[in-house]
C-alpha cells in the first residue's frame, strides 16, 4: 500500500484502525502508545530470542515491574524517543537516607527513533539503575539519562 497516496483523511481513519486493532491484539492497553508499543516489542524479543529469558505481561495496573521471567525476575520496561527515560516511582526521594527497596531485578529499555521505529533494546541490572538513576524534580521521581556512560554500562539485547 502506497501511503502517499492516500488522502490525509484516508490515513488518519487508517491510524485509527491501526490503533483499534492493537488494542484488541492486546499490543496497546493504555493511553501511553509508545509505553505499551516498547513493552510489547521487547517482551516479543526475548521471548523470541534463544538465551533470552521467556517473559510474562505482568497485569496493568502492577506497580513498579511490566513483565515477570519464568525464574520469578522482575522487569521494569521503558520506552523513549529522546535520551532519557520515563520515570521510576515508588523510591526513595533524593536526599533520603533510607535505601531503596528492590523494586526489579531489570530495566529493559526500548529506544525508537523519530519515526518511531524500534533502534535498540538495553538492559541494566538494580546496582547499574542505582548507580544511574537521576533525580527528575517536577516528576518528584527517578529517571535515567541515556548517556554514553549509561549505555556503555548495559547489556545491548538488539541493535537495529
Amino acid at each position: 500500500m502506497d501511503l502517499k497516496l492516500l488522502k490525509t483523511s484516508d490515513l488518519v481513519s487508517l491510524y485509527s484502525s491501526v490503533i483499534k486493532e492493537l488494542k484488541d491484539r492486546s499490543v496497546i492497553r493504555t493511553n501511553n502508545v509508545i509505553g505499551d508499543l516498547g513493552e510489547y516489542l521487547a517482551i516479543d524479543y526475548y521471548n523470541n530470542t534463544a538465551g533470552l529469558p521467556t517473559l510474562a505481561v505482568a497485569p496493568v495496573g502492577t506497580e513498579n515491574i511490566d513483565a515477570i521471567s519464568r525464574k520469578g525476575d522482575r522487569y521494569s520496561i521503558k520506552s523513549t524517543s529522546g535520551n532519557v527515560t520515563g520515570v521510576f516511582y515508588g523510591l526513595e526521594p533524593k536526599g533520603s537516607t533510607e535505601p531503596d527497596k528492590q523494586k526489579f531485578e531489570y530495566v529493559i529499555i526500548c529506544r525508537f527513533n523519530t519515526d518511531y521505529e524500534l533502534e535498540e533494546i538495553l538492559e541494566m541490572d538494580w546496582k547499574v539503575f542505582l548507580k544511574h538513576k537521576r533525580w527528575h524534580s517536577r516528576m518528584n521521581a527517578w529517571n535515567i539519562p541515556l548517556t554514553k556512560e549509561v549505555c556503555n554500562d548495559c547489556k545491548v539485547m538488539f541493535q537495529k
